[in-house]
């Protein structure tokens, strides 16, 4: 039995190692000094940057599998997946094809990433986060343990989800078919904070630097630099000067 399978038309660069029973398919592409663990299968076109570690058990480049009564996933074949330098995929993680995801991004054990998402550069996915599909996450984020992110949201750079936070975007649960008319995920603008355990409804947007609590059920637009508590969330206090993104001196530190 061969230790691992590679097709001959996969490119692996000077560095690389592959561990045992690995598959990598017909055009992929992995650059070099890259650490690619046991059991991961890694699908057709797929391209890997530099400096990638990918840890036992792993899926890179999955097609989406559609349910005859799915309402967000289509059947079109979707593009390579596409992961940029210096990134980390833990054990048994779940990458689709049509997923871009930027340099330094870490996918921890068991995350989920659905088709047609992007993830920018220096973000965290925690372990067991899920993220369906058509969602953009920008850089610098963190999406905590567990953090669920329901199709067609947008998470902007610099936001914090943390542990089990929820979103939705069916406002119809599932029936009558007016529904399909009216999906609309979440949007978390800039530097948006959502607490452990918090809950956000379909189509609702966090303004630029707010905050929903923990536990905070958010079911309408949360204003910008605005802490948000309760169930319903509603307006608490305003986010204090100390805690806004632009007094971090973060941005600094990205232009060096």
């Amino acid at each position: 039995m061969q230790p691992h399978f590679v097709h001959d038309s996969a490119s692996i660069g000077p560095g690389t190692a592959v561990g045992r029973f690995t598959a990598i398919e017909e055009g992929v592409a992995i650059g070099s000094d890259c650490q690619i663990g046991n059991n991961v299968v890694i699908r057709s076109g797929t391209k890997i940057g530099n400096r990638v570690r990918i840890d036992d058990g792993a899926v890179i480049g999955k097609q989406p599998m559609k349910a005859a009564n799915s309402a967000v996933t289509t059947q079109a074949v979707q593009p390579p997946a596409t992961i940029g330098d210096s990134c980390l995929v833990g054990a048994n993680a779940v990458i689709y094809a049509g997923v871009t995801i930027g340099q330094r991004v870490l996918v921890a054990d068991l995350a989920s990433i659905r088709e047609e998402v992007e993830i920018g550069d220096f973000t965290i996915v925690g372990r067991g986060v899920a993220i369906e599909n058509r969602c953009i996450i920008g850089r610098y984020c963190k999406l905590e343990t567990n953090a669920y992110i329901a199709a067609y949201s947008e998470v902007e750079d610099r936001c914090f989800i943390a542990p089990g936070v929820l979103t939705s975007n069916d406002n119809f649960l599932g029936r009558t078919e007016e529904r399909f008319e009216h999906f609309k995920g979440v949007t978390v603008r800039r530097g948006g904070r959502l607490g452990v355990g918090a809950v956000t409804l379909p189509g609702v947007e966090v303004g630029a630097d707010g905050v929903i609590a923990a536990g905070g059920v958010l079911t309408r637009d949360a204003e910008e630099r605005t802490i948000y508590a309760g169930v319903p969330a509603e307006r608490f206090r305003s986010v204090p000067e100390d805690q806004l993104l632009d007094n971090q001196g973060w941005e600094d530190l990205e232009s060096e």
